[in-house]
């Protein structure tokens, strides 16, 4: 992966609730490698689901962010005011054949769509339904800087996939794919737990005629039940009043050289951006949290 100045990353926590210490480690993970190649750094909310939502966890994420000394470029782009645009490019894909409705319950489906309503004349899907995008593309082939060659026969592992919900929601594939096109993404750092997510999003791309970023995929953290770490398990907020502390196990857990004697967080900081190695990210899919960071 070549990078250059032209980097552009960004931080996509959806608002379920605040960070915990798998959401710090994704944020801290971008953010240094965003820093260490003298790039820009975004922050979006991906506020698209309401009903999983806390109306406090926007503002409690972004004092978070603060009080570890992870500032973001710009403004903070918030998906719930983005709507026009998913409405647009649902409306591109519709206009070339290359989405259909689909009125199938979730019940009755198997895990990769078998393409039941692909070509039901039109008028004949009830209502409510999704909407899916057509997969026709054999196989999607990437280079995850730390998992290396990554490989999906897009059609058998995952199928014509959802890119609207019938509850009138967009689904997260369409709209990452559109922001991180709108807001000229060039890098994503992010968990391994997206890793399934990504051949989807490269094949969407492509049907929008968008540009593809580069990927890294760094491990899940794993809490003691063998769970991934994350608000659905209950994982305990980081608290502001440990940054330094939060931010040394967040380096640790990424395999990273920890300023051990720093104790100001901005110093911290600086001393973590000029140290940032990429190729010490343990090649793993999840670690747990008790074997790290420590």
């Amino acid at each position: 992966m070549n990078l250059t100045s032209n980097y552009i990353g960004r931080f996509a926590p959806s608002p379920s609730g605040p960070l915990h210490f798998g959401s710090l480690v994704a944020a801290v993970a971008s953010f240094m490698d965003a820093r260490r190649n003298d790039g820009t750094w975004l922050l979006r909310i991906e506020d698209l689901d309401p009903p999983r939502e806390s109306i406090s966890a926007p503002a409690r994420i972004i004092d978070q962010l603060n009080a570890h000394h992870l500032h973001w470029d710009g403004d903070i782009l918030y998906q719930s005011l983005r709507q026009d645009a998913y409405s647009a490019a649902l409306d591109r894909l519709m206009q070339s054949g290359l989405a259909y409705p689909c009125d199938c319950t979730r019940k009755n489906t198997p895990a990769v769509y078998p393409g039941t309503c692909r070509d039901k004349p039109p008028g004949t899907v009830g209502k409510p339904h999704a909407f899916r995008l057509r997969v026709d593309t054999p196989m999607i082939s990437i280079e995850d800087h730390i998992l290396g060659p990554q490989q999906w026969q897009l059609g058998k592992d995952m199928g014509d996939f959802i890119i609207k919900r019938k509850d009138a929601l967009f689904a997260y594939q369409l709209a990452v794919v559109v922001d991180d096109a709108f807001q000229h993404i060039t890098h994503v750092v992010r968990g391994a737990d997206l890793l399934e997510s990504t051949p989807g999003q490269i094949y969407l791309a492509g049907r929008l005629n968008l540009p593809v970023p580069h990927y890294l995929h760094f491990p899940v953290v794993l809490g003691d039940s063998g769970d991934k770490l994350s608000k659905q398990t209950h994982a305990a907020p980081v608290s502001n009043h440990d940054a330094v502390n939060n931010l040394k196990h967040s380096l640790g857990f990424l395999g990273q050289q920890v300023p051990h004697r720093a104790t100001e967080i901005g110093k911290l900081v600086d001393e973590a951006i000029a140290n940032w190695n990429v190729n010490a990210i343990p090649k793993r899919l999840a670690i747990a949290q008790f074997l790290r960071g420590s």
